[in-house]
């Protein structure tokens, strides 16, 4: 290769943008080294959580165009077979995560060979069914899932090779540090997709499932790897979900609103990009902790917008923190409303204004 060839490469490089993704990534990997507070620990797991649960949907429904809302499922699966395994059998969850991505998947492939026949609305609802009756399933299990009553363990065995400890998840840190891996992952997957024949194909079945399998597409067999890949990441999540938490019953990891919040982060941040996820879990995960531990309520009293003893007052400290979900789609609308490609497009425009501004 010559020395003209070498520059052309190097130049063809998206330098920037590499740059600050290698650097960001060497901060979030030294962060708990600075940071003391488990509180900001704790936030960040759970972003990290709903990164990787939204760019897990973002592959079916952002690139795919199958808009599923019943992920749930995946997460509960994967949660479920993690926790039952550890609790019941004593299998370590290193072995039982790999378990529920297995169950997770064959689910997704059963679930996709009876609700791909449908399109549009009638998916929509298919998948919203699936989760429920999962849910409903749990709660009338209770010698497999102990019901409503939810799975419980106190701790988390130590992870060893041979008779090495590599960590005793006696702290947060270990678990921001699978969350923060298991995110690159689904992120780095995510951008293999796009730029892959394989991501080609789920785009074109996107834009016109009709056109596409006149070109020769196999329909199911497309939509179903990209449940495949979803549901491997979405469970991944729920295992982490469950072993942080340390406790799960169908109410938590198989709710109709996980549904709604994974589809929500990517409509917040950008459906069908590679970075959207990542901008809606960051906006929505504080914010929905902030409105369920009232901050927003009291830093509004704070600062004397409101008074504590006025009427106003007294109901945001006693209601907001329990309408979060009307709050959720005041967000949702306003989002759809003045920013129907989420903040990443909506930012985008703004640049692209700019500089024919400036031109």
């Amino acid at each position: 290769m010559n020395m003209k060839s070498l520059t052309a490469n190097i130049r063809g490089i998206a330098t920037l943008p590499l740059l600050l993704t290698v650097a960001a990534i060497i901060l979030l990997f030294l962060l708990p080294k600075f940071v003391t507070s488990t509180y900001a620990l704790h936030i960040m797991i759970l972003i990290f959580i709903s990164v990787i649960m939204g760019s897990a949907w973002n592959i079916l429904g952002g690139y795919t165009g199958q808009y599923s809302v019943g992920h749930a499922a995946y997460f509960g699966v994967g949660a479920y077979t993690t926790m039952i395994l550890l609790q019941y059998r004593h299998i370590a969850p290193w072995y039982g995560v790999w378990a529920g991505v297995a169950v997770a998947v064959a689910t997704g492939l059963v679930i996709g060979s009876i609700c791909f026949r449908l399109r549009g609305p009638y998916f929509v609802l298919a998948s919203i069914a699936v989760a429920e009756i999962f849910r409903v399933s749990a709660l009338n299990l209770p010698g497999l899932t102990n019901g409503a009553e939810g799975i419980l363990i106190t701790e988390v065995p130590p992870f060893k090779i041979g008779n090495a400890v590599i960590t005793d998840f006696m702290s947060k840190v270990p678990f921001y540090y699978i969350g923060l891996v298991i995110a690159i992952a689904v992120i780095l997957a995510t951008r293999l997709v796009q730029n892959s024949k394989l991501g080609y194909y789920f785009q074109a079945i996107r834009e016109d499932q009709d056109a596409a399998h006149s070109l020769g597409i196999n329909l199911t067999l497309y939509k179903n790897a990209a449940l495949a890949i979803s549901a491997i990441f979405t469970s991944l999540a729920g295992s982490l979900y469950g072993l942080y938490v340390g406790f799960i019953d169908p109410g938590t990891v198989l709710d109709l609103g996980l549904s709604v919040q994974i589809v929500m982060t990517c409509i917040i941040g950008g459906i069908g990009t590679v970075l959207g996820p990542m901008v809606g879990a960051v906006v929505l995960v504080p914010f929905s902790e902030a409105l369920r531990s009232n901050m927003i309520a009291q830093a509004l009293i704070d600062s004397g917008l409101v008074k504590e003893d006025s009427p106003i007052g007294t109901f945001l400290k006693e209601q907001l923190s329990h309408a979060h979900v009307l709050i959720y789609g005041i967000l949702l609308v306003v989002v759809i409303l003045f920013m129907p490609d989420g903040i990443l497009g909506f930012i985008k425009k703004l640049l692209a204004s700019k500089r024919k501004e400036t031109a």
